[in-house]
């Protein structure tokens, strides 16, 4: 039984046939670069205030809930956590 072969084999296949035909190797055309989006997405002016407000808040509210030992505990944990980042980088 004939095995199975790819597309890409075919399309070669028909590449080297036309080369042989006209005695001179095609050259692709070069790819042109896909274009990023002119224009950024515009966001929703209402829901950026809705998130800004909360995120105002949320913090400090935490941190008058937490006790001093707590938020350096918190802070240390950070810090160790930034740390390791940094050790298994270099």
């Amino acid at each position: 039984m004939r095995k199975r072969s790819s597309r890409g084999d075919d399309f070669q296949n028909a590449l080297r046939v036309v080369e042989q035909a006209i005695g001179d190797p095609l050259k692709p055309e070069p790819r042109k670069p896909i274009p990023f989006p002119a224009a950024k997405k515009i966001k929703n002016p209402a829901a950026v205030a809705l998130g800004k407000l909360g995120g105002m808040k949320g913090g400090n509210a935490r941190a008058k809930k937490l006790s001093p030992e707590e938020r350096s505990e918190i802070a240390q944990k950070a810090a160790k956590a930034r740390w390791a980042r940094v050790e298994n980088n270099i």
